[in-house]
């Protein structure tokens, strides 16, 4: 039986991506959508055939499961309710603007025993699904210099007009994604310092434990000439970079999706790319934004 969907958020992300991939994908069913918009809702609702909502209770009645795609700060407080309706939870990054509210989605799903996933559009390319798996298989990484160069606050993107963005610019946006490839290489993080550059750009040291340590430059203002995604690691065996790859969000969210109702028909919680690695993400965002409202002269920020 298909898992059926609603869709909590009616923007651009919610319409283009997580509802096309999950109307087209074969193990599910799009049956409804929310929003705070009627209007916007009611012509989403009508382009995918499907029920539109204003009342999230009315939403979870007919659902197995959520994909929320609003901002972070609405998010959490969306996934604690829809976790404690007993939907399993397809979640955007970053899951929380805060390490409080990341613990209490994380605490929602694990009380009322649904299963989580945090789309990291890298994570679930085919081709860096597959480096990631050779890395994370060998042992003993000295540390990564990564970035994520790239232009969707400029006039003409779709996110351009994103006022989260704007207002917690490239580390909340593109953080994430890199984090995803970071964390289950060389661990968790201990320590983070940060500087910025031009536009929204921002420069994370960060400190893993057992040694490790990585570099990561995230910007959404670059020019468009200077756009790029890279990591490379090091260490014993040797160096390892980042293949090259598509940006194609709708392939990567056709793997995620079908991932996400193998978990849920498994009867399973557990994924690399659950709540656990969302809240972790967090974790190092918080600190590195800390650490940037800081003294110039502060030491590293711990991780909480």
């Amino acid at each position: 039986m298909a898992l059926r969907f609603g869709v909590l958020g009616t923007g651009y992300w919610a319409r283009e991506a997580h509802a096309t991939a999950l109307d087209a994908h074969p193990g599910t069913e799009l049956v409804a959508v929310w929003g705070r918009d009627p209007a916007k809702t009611g012509a989403f609702a009508e382009r995918f055939g499907i029920q539109g909502h204003n009342d999230l209770d009315r939403l979870l009645a007919e659902v197995d499961a959520v994909a929320i795609a609003v901002p972070p700060d609405v998010q959490a407080e969306l996934a604690v309710a829809a976790a404690a309706a007993g939907r399993h939870l397809l979640l955007d990054k970053p899951v929380a603007l805060s390490v409080d509210a990341a613990d209490r989605v994380a605490a929602a799903a694990a009380e009322h025993g649904v299963a989580t996933m945090v789309f990291v559009t890298l994570r679930f390319l085919p081709e860096v699904a597959a480096w990631m798996d050779q890395v994370t298989a060998a042992v003993g990484w000295h540390g990564g210099d990564g970035a994520w160069l790239g232009t969707a606050l400029q006039p003409g993107s779709p996110f351009a007009g994103s006022a989260w963005r704007h207002r917690k610019g490239a580390l909340w946006d593109l953080g994430p994604h890199m984090l995803s490839l970071v964390l289950p290489v060389l661990g968790p993080v201990e320590g983070v310092a940060a500087g910025t550059g031009h536009g929204d750009t921002v420069h994370l040291v960060l400190h893993h434990q057992g040694g490790a340590a990585s570099t990561l430059a995230l910007s959404q203002t670059v020019p468009p000439p200077a756009e790029g995604i890279d990591l490379r690691l090091w260490g014993p065996e040797g160096r390892a970079a980042v293949p090259g790859f598509r940006l194609d969000h709708l392939t990567a969210l056709d793997a995620a999706i079908g991932q996400f109702t193998e978990l849920v028909a498994a009867g399973a919680t557990e994924h690399p790319c659950d709540v656990r690695l969302g809240r972790d993400s967090v974790a190092v965002l918080e600190a590195a934004e800390r650490f940037l409202a800081a003294a110039p002269d502060a030491r590293a920020v711990a991780v909480r």
